[in-house]
């Protein structure tokens, strides 16, 4: 029986491949143009193999020479790289990861990003079972000081930027238990800072507490607050753990690279 025509060319089609990958992970590792003597030697590549590759890869833009018999990485790849980045939507990275958790405490967990003086809720996961008589609705705004997600943006403020939102809203309230003083509002995200986590403890509704963790972006930038709210007497402090966990899972999806334990 005749081999097919394609059939001995797809080990050396993935092989190529394969070593493309190989001389980008080499150029990758270095901040320098890196000559193709030193390439060929980290890869174990024959000298002419891995420049008959990179030849191919200058010609797509993927690898430039700025010298002669040096190489590094091109500027298709940030092409590539910034059309990737644009197309990270924190709500897609989140629903599912929301979902799960929502499933893990039976509350509602809600995506919430920040416009102005104030948030947005972009997206819940949310049952009947869990109790809860107000939930926000999709669309809804309410002010950084009286929220869980508020909080977090106050906290990755500067103490200048604090004191200017305090003087632009003047901490109006919503129930007895809001935060209206800046010297109050000032020391609780000094609490959020060192935690990473925040707290709203019937400060936007009564009976309602909630507990939220952030966001990040690729470069480390706070994009979004991810919250549960429960009643009062229901919120329960060993979800922190879960919640932070989910939070870090969703920036993961956005290109954030954590720093490790602290």
């Amino acid at each position: 029986m005749s081999t097919p025509k394609n059939a001995s060319s797809q080990t050396p089609t993935v092989q190529v491949i394969e070593r493309m990958f190989t001389l980008m992970d080499v150029l990758a590792a270095r901040e320098e143009p890196v000559s193709l003597k030193e390439i060929s030697e980290r890869t174990g590549l024959h000298p002419s193999t891995a420049h008959r590759i990179l030849n191919d890869l200058a010609t797509g833009r993927f690898i430039e020479r700025p010298a002669a018999g040096t190489y590094r990485l091109g500027m298709r790849l940030l092409e590539l790289g910034n059309l990737v980045k644009s197309r990270l939507n924190v709500r897609d990275a989140a629903l599912e990861p929301m979902r799960e958790l929502h499933k893990q405490i039976q509350q509602p967990v809600s995506l919430s990003i920040r416009q102005g003086d104030e948030i947005i809720y972009i997206e819940r996961a949310y049952s009947e079972r869990s109790g809860m008589q107000v939930v926000r609705a999709i669309g809804e705004r309410a002010p950084l000081h009286l929220t869980s997600v508020g909080k977090l943006f106050l906290a990755a403020d500067d103490p200048q930027q604090v004191r200017a939102y305090a003087s632009r809203t003047g901490l109006t309230g919503q129930t007895k238990n809001s935060i209206t003083q800046l010297a109050a509002l000032e020391k609780e995200i000094g609490q959020v800072r060192q935690t990473g986590l925040a707290r709203d403890d019937e400060e936007l509704e009564l009976g309602v507490r909630c507990m939220a963790a952030g966001i990040s972006d690729d470069q480390g930038k706070l994009v979004a607050g991810l919250s549960i709210s429960a009643p009062s007497s229901r919120l329960d402090e060993a979800w922190s753990g879960k919640l932070q966990a989910v939070a870090e899972e969703i920036s993961k999806g956005l290109g954030y690279k954590s720093a490790g334990p602290r």
